[in-house]
């Protein structure tokens, strides 16, 4: 007989505990209490869990103490936070630190059973980390990224990708949806710059027979296609401010309303958001709503691009050949070392097309250097010609010396320098973190 799941409740509100056991048991479930960080420490070292449940905060301690603790394991547990009502802060810092869910006090029983029912089917972490293999290349950035999105699957928060175009984020979106628990549900890909603005609301929402001329019957949006799965929301940056209203009160809700219906219909989606645009820099410039970002980039993943990982190139240029049926074709030695010292603005992309064009070219099944028509080589990094942003790398540094400057001036004072520099603290903050200045 196969045992029942066993869950650690990690709270120091005996009623809460009292509630949620409850529900537990009525699912079929095994329970165990702590109501401190020391007693779930000492628990989850003497017994096995499929699931523990924490508030995050203890007598002793905070819920990221017992993340840390579940996840350290030799089978690491899934762990889920309870958290104050409103207190975003709070979730989004357990999801970052590994947490699988979490739910705001006080917490609704509803919720309680579908995250259970979810967290339950989470998939173990040797399939995550098999699969992950899909994004090719062995370099630290790329091991780097696998283990990331393997750990981003275990979760259901939304994700946001940034990158630029052609470095693999919707490859990484499809990645995070197939090794999640959602993976047999659909995957629904959309690119929001593609949609005229005239037919995103009927596109995502769907609409009922004869709400307009021409809807001659009832049609699902991109949301109910996506219903239980994930909903891969490309290029995001493009939506109209009267579209990213809209999608926030759904992601909000959790409901959708069809144009030309009376009720809202509830929907189950994960999101996983990307574009190659500076969200934070359009939300400064009134470009993109504030509110939406934070509801979409709770957690980030930043795709690398290709110069910044040049030794995965020949790797990456032999399963390219192959997917264009050259698995027969060699490249030579000049030709392998012209590719690696290519900047490729165009990321994958482009090293795809370059390839493709070789294919045509060459004689005798062995590609030159000659035959990939690259320009001259170019150094890869610090805004050369050839890479994508160089101005983008300029202004990084013109940026980077004035915050400095602001600093030393403030003694470190960033309320000050943020006051000086003209920008609001959490622009600065943002800066930050994005520059890399501690």
């Amino acid at each position: 007989m196969t045992a029942s799941p066993r869950i650690l409740l990690v709270d120091d509100e005996p009623d809460l505990l009292d509630l949620m056991e409850l529900t537990l048991v009525k699912m079929g479930l095994e329970t165990d209490r702590a109501v401190s960080v020391a007693e779930a420490k000492t628990r989850l070292a003497q017994t096995h869990y499929d699931l523990c449940l924490t508030d995050m905060r203890l007598t002793d301690g905070e819920g990221l103490e017992v993340i840390a603790a579940a996840s350290a394991l030799a089978a690491p547990v899934p762990v889920a936070v309870i958290t104050a009502y409103g207190n975003a802060g709070n979730a989004v810092a357990a999801l970052k630190a590994g947490a699988f869910d979490y739910l705001a006090k006080p917490v609704a029983l509803d919720q309680l059973r579908a995250l259970i029912k979810s967290a339950l089917k989470i998939p173990e972490a040797a399939r995550a980390d098999g699969s992950a293999r899909d994004l090719i290349g062995q370099s630290a950035t790329m091991q780097d990224i696998r283990a990331r999105i393997a750990k981003l699957a275990r979760t259901q928060a939304p994700v946001h990708i940034a990158g630029e175009s052609g470095s693999g984020k919707e490859l990484a979106a499809r990645l995070i949806h197939r090794l999640g628990n959602r993976a047999d549900k659909p995957f629904v890909a959309v690119n929001c710059g593609a949609i005229p603005e005239t037919l995103m609301e009927s596109e995502f929402f769907g609409y009922r027979k004869g709400a307009f001329t021409g809807a001659e019957a009832d049609r699902n949006g991109f949301f109910q296609a996506a219903d239980g799965g994930t909903l891969f929301l490309d290029e995001v940056a493009d939506l109209p401010l009267s579209m990213q209203v809209k999608l926030l009160r759904v992601l909000q809700e959790k409901k959708v309303r069809k144009i030309g219906a009376t009720v809202e219909e509830p929907v189950d989606v994960r999101i996983v958001s990307a574009t190659h645009q500076n969200l934070a820099a359009l939300v400064e410039s009134g470009r993109f709503r504030q509110d939406l970002y934070y509801r979409l980039n709770v957690i980030d993943l930043v795709m690398p691009g290709l110069r910044d990982r040049a030794e995965d190139i020949p790797e990456m240029a032999r399963f390219l050949l192959d997917k264009l049926g050259g698995s027969d074709v060699k490249l030579d030695r000049d030709a392998e070392k012209a590719l690696c010292a290519y900047a490729f603005p165009g990321n994958v992309r482009e090293l795809e097309n370059t390839l493709e064009r070789a294919l045509a070219l060459c004689e005798n099944r062995r590609i030159s250097a000659a035959d990939l028509s690259l320009s001259p080589a170019l150094p890869a990094t610090n805004g050369a010609p050839g890479s994508k942003y160089p101005l983008q790398d300029h202004l990084d540094q013109m940026e980077r010396t004035a915050i400095l400057e602001a600093l030393e001036q403030t003694r470190h004072n960033k309320t000050a320098a943020a006051r000086i520099l003209g920008v609001t603290f959490r622009s600065l903050r943002y800066r930050l973190e994005r520059l890399g200045i501690e």
